[in-house]
């Protein structure tokens, strides 16, 4: 502290002699120091404040006099709100600011060193700065992208090189040096050159335009203010800005080096949060770069792209004219390339989800307003729901802007709906009861560019304990409730449910293997192993609906035990709204709405996909706007949805569904069908 002290007074001796340069360099290294509250930490923020005013850098000075002007200590909130509306004035104006800066000086006393560190009361926000622990949170960042690209590398190495032993095999040696040369040079135009044909797709597919600094100020001053510290503090120049005009809300960056980011985002952020929440947004995106992140993802998504590329190649030479042995080992190379591909897939979503709560950790720490991003991601989720309401077809934007966006739009029914249509921020945090404690939550999850909202929520929620804020969306309490929860209900059968939610490929297998160890025609008893594992599924999926209770939507997404696979009878009374699947002019599911939540509708017609198809052309758009009761089996995965059974208009009008009557057909027609294949095929009976 001692040593604190005196650099200090060092830099107030230097603002008081007009070394203004000398006084900011040595005062931001004390305020960044000194611990958040403390008087040596006001200390330094004030005389901060007067030599960026002395500077005529008063955007710097207000953004660092605004927090003051909300202090817990009288005489520096006194002293902020007389020096506050001087910097505004002068901002207008543009003028020298020296005399006004010795005026502030003078005029308000400023807190001894001796005073002691202020307890601050704040609840919804603190000061910017204080480190935040991530104990058990996220994972390592760097081991994640350091495991990802070394694999993701290696992949495309090992497929390199086989092409070309392949295509070489006169003389691996030469094969082998071209394979590493040609990998290497790949990965170098690729990491260089990628933001460029990115920001060219961006202004082709989304009418992607670039703002000034200015122009975000005039939408958002406190977004503008926190870049222009962060950027300061980190040594970093101002991301290149850019805005989309679409109402969808959601936020992204990329580029290969940091001081030539690129971070971009949609006008239904404005639209749909608060101020202090487009802050936390924009902080959220700089700790991307910051981690530089956004750039092992660009690096990362390519290489994956890299390995199809391969795929699709090594497939089509192999369907070429040349020798038999050159087509089998292009097809083995294809096949490669096509595992490869999907282990880099996963190994993609896994950096994806782990680089989002160090940007969530990031935007905390530098705002001290982990709360706003609670609710930010709860509104972007909630304006991705209102926007596929209005929407005539899906976004376009979301769906290409999937993995880089700071939201997944396929987890935005439960926790948008709930938020749409509840006004006590304990309903939202139910939901995320699912997401922190059912053991599906953490399997559908491996598939997911971001981790669950309900994760997130509560990692932002222990930041926001460290800071002495209360939390939001109660998350305590539902954290409290998920211990309490029945662990015998939540795992007994998951393991199970598991093995029968793929039992048609394990029955595939097994009758694959059966059929290789018999000696038997195998795909007869693929047929049959794949009837099989339908009809068992079916019996879980599909259970008996006669005492099915009456329930809402949002007691449905608070359900901690709901299951993808075991669906649970309820019936729903509420007004259709829509097609589940916007873009599809005769899409045949629907969207209900009731009082507490919105939710998608499966449809199925006893004459299959025809049917759908038929029942979507003539007969939703006359159903849309009505109030119906429902009966169906509702499911939970990161969306929650409904398999309908009934559909009951206020007229007396009855629509049925098929959806047990299609599965138990395709499962006892792939048996007889297994059964026929085997008798043709039988010695003795064939001629």
């Amino acid at each position: 502290m001692a040593s604190l002290q005196e650099d200090l007074k060092a830099g107030i001796a230097a603002h008081q002699q007009g070394q203004q340069s000398q006084a900011i360099q040595i005062l931001e290294r004390v305020w960044q120091a000194a611990t958040p509250g403390s008087s040596v930490h006001v200390q330094a923020q004030m005389y901060l404040i007067m030599a960026h005013q002395s500077c005529g850098q008063l955007e710097q000075a207000l953004m660092l006099c605004q927090p003051l002007a909300t202090s817990p200590i009288a005489q520096v909130q006194e002293w902020a709100n007389q020096v506050l509306p001087q910097l505004q004035q002068d901002q207008e104006n543009q003028i020298p600011t020296a005399t006004a800066s010795a005026t502030a000086e003078t005029s308000v006393p400023s807190p001894e060193p001796s005073q002691p560190s202020p307890e601050f009361s704040q609840k919804s926000r603190s000061f910017g700065g204080m480190k935040l622990a991530m104990v058990g949170i996220g994972g390592n960042l760097s081991l994640a992208s350091g495991i990802t690209i070394s694999l993701l590398f290696g992949m495309v190495l090992v497929l390199v090189l086989g092409v070309f032993l392949i295509t070489e095999s006169d003389n691996p040696g030469l094969g082998l040096g071209a394979a590493v040369i040609l990998t290497l040079v790949i990965n170098a135009a690729v990491f260089f050159f990628s933001p460029f044909l990115m920001d060219w797709t961006q202004r082709w597919l989304y009418g992607t335009h670039w703002i000034t600094l200015g122009e975000l100020e005039h939408l958002s001053p406190e977004t503008s203010q926190i870049l222009q510290r962060i950027c300061t503090e980190k040594n970093l120049k101002m991301p290149r800005l850019g805005m989309i005009e679409d109402q969808n809300p959601t936020a992204f960056t990329y580029g290969s080096l940091p001081n030539s980011a690129r971070l971009v985002v949609s006008r239904g952020l404005f639209t749909y949060l608060d101020e202090d929440e487009v802050a936390t947004v924009y902080a959220h995106e700089l700790g991307h770069i910051v981690h530089w992140d956004f750039a092992v993802m660009t690096l990362a998504s390519t290489l994956v792209q890299i390995t199809y590329l391969i795929y699709t190649f090594a497939s089509r030479a192999g369907r070429r004219g040349g020798s038999s042995k050159g087509k089998d080992a292009l097809q083995a190379a294809a096949i490669s390339a096509y595992v490869f591909y999907i282990i880099g897939t996963y190994l993609v979503l896994y950096l994806s989800r782990t680089r989002e709560y160090f940007a969530d950790h990031f935007a905390a720490e530098v705002t001290g307003n982990p709360n706003a991003l609670s609710r930010a991601l709860v509104k972007i989720a909630y304006g991705i729901v209102e926007e596929g309401q209005r929407s005539k077809e899906p976004s376009r934007l979301l769906e290409g802007t999937r993995a880089l966006g700071i939201y997944d739009a396929k987890a935005a029914t439960s926790s948008g709906t709930a938020y749409r249509v509840a006004s006590d921020s304990s309903k939202i945090g139910r939901v995320f009861l699912w997401d922190l404690f059912n053991p599906w939550a953490f399997w559908m999850e491996l598939q997911s560019t971001h981790p669950l909202t309900g994760k997130r929520v509560r990692a932002l929620s222990t930041y926001a304990e460290q800071l002495g804020l209360d939390i939001e969306f109660d998350m305590g309490r539902v954290v409290g409730e998920g211990r309490h929860l029945n662990k015998q209900r939540l795992y007994s059968h998951f393991f199970l449910d598991l093995l029968l939610y793929g039992a048609e490929f394990i029955g595939l297998g097994v009758g694959l293997i059966l059929g290789l160890a018999v000696g038997t025609n195998p795909i007869s008893l693929m047929l049959i192993g794949l009837g099989i594992g339908i009809l068992a599924k079916t019996f879980i999926m599909y259970p008996n609906f006669g005492q099915a209770p009456e329930r809402d939507i949002l007691t449905l997404m608070s359900d901690p035990y709901a299951s993808p696979l075991r669906g649970q009878p309820v019936q729903l009374e509420g007004q259709l709204i829509g097609r589940g699947d916007a873009g599809y002019k005769f899409g045949s599911d629907l969207k209900l709405q009731d009082k507490s939540g919105m939710l998608f509708l499966r449809y199925s017609s006893r004459f299959g996909p025809i049917g759908n198809f038929l029942f979507g052309m003539s007969q939703v758009k006359d159903l849309i706007g009505t109030q119906v009761g429902t009966t169906g089996w509702f499911r939970r995965s990161i969306a929650p949805w409904m398999d309908l059974i009934q559909l009951r208009t206020d007229g007396g009008r009855v629509i049925n569904s098929y959806h047990r009557f299609w599965s138990f057909s395709f499962g006892g027609f792939f048996i007889v069908l297994g059964l026929v294949f085997n008798f043709l095929l039988l010695p003795g009976l064939v001629g």
